[in-house]
């Protein structure tokens, strides 16, 4: 099976370790999440610590799309981390992908890069509302939103997951990971206020975003405050009504799991 294999510049002393770290995936045992769809394998490279994320195979239709018509989700994922890089937007630093094809499907894919750790997601911020310095975190998550804004980022996967948040003498970084839906467009304030719907179903804490997003944009902060809750309504509303549907669907996959 042919493969297209690409490794950034500042790794081609390292081209063949990475390659057999690849091919030597499954035999990892260190995994990093729930790895339910896609997975990820923590390893080690020149005595630093490192990730690979195998993305599934996808359906025939996709197989067919990745093929020929589209980019990989591997590829995408290590060509929006240079470009947010060179933007100045930290994300963990992309080593290289991986691509397997036949002659007319697509098949597996991988995307490696160095192991970012942090002390936190935005998860945290959801279900910890005694975190340690919340409120300022928060804000400084919105500044950070913001910023990709103004550089004309949109991140489709803008999630409670793919923001990790580091600690410093200053304050806080923020890296972003699962990178292979962006767009990079100038983006309109309803756009850059859907941005924020995904994050929390807490009202409360959209307030506090609406209220540092507004000081930001020098927009009307009751104005965004309605819009970001609104769009933060809907999008709960749409995501527990697909909860909701497969498990109607797909109420006999416990009991199959367990006979």
């Amino acid at each position: 099976m042919p493969n297209q294999f690409k490794i950034h510049s500042s790794y081609k002393s390292s081209e063949s370790k990475v390659k057999d770290a690849i091919l030597n995936f499954e035999g990892y045992t260190d995994i990093l999440g729930a790895a339910e769809r896609n997975v990820i394998k923590i390893i080690e490279i020149d005595g630093r610590k490192h990730t690979i994320k195998s993305f599934k195979v996808p359906n025939l239709i996709n197989q067919i799309a990745y093929r020929f018509f589209r980019k990989s989700k591997a590829e995408r994922s290590y060509r929006y981390a240079n470009k947010l890089l060179e933007l100045g937007i930290k994300t963990p630093f992309p080593v290289a992908y991986d691509l397997y094809t036949t002659t007319f499907l697509f098949k597996k894919s991988y995307y490696v890069s160095e192991l970012q750790e942090c002390d936190l997601t935005y998860r945290e911020l959801v279900h910890e509302p005694d975190y340690p310095d919340h409120e300022n975190i928060l804000r400084m998550f919105t500044k950070f939103t913001f910023d990709l804004h103004e550089k004309g980022v949109l991140f489709l996967d803008h999630s409670p997951g793919n923001t990790l948040i580091v600690k410093n003498d200053l304050g806080y970084d923020f890296y972003l990971v699962d990178l292979n839906r962006m767009k990079f467009e100038n983006l309109d304030l309803e756009t850059r206020i859907r941005n924020f719907s995904r994050l929390t179903p807490k009202k409360e804490m959209v307030a506090v975003m609406s209220n540092e997003y507004s000081k930001l944009t020098g927009e009307d902060e009751s104005m965004i405050f309605e819009k970001m809750w609104g769009l933060t309504e809907a999008f709960q509303k749409k995501y527990h009504g697909k909860i909701a549907l497969k498990r109607k669907i797909f109420f006999w996959r416990k009991k199959y799991r367990e006979a």
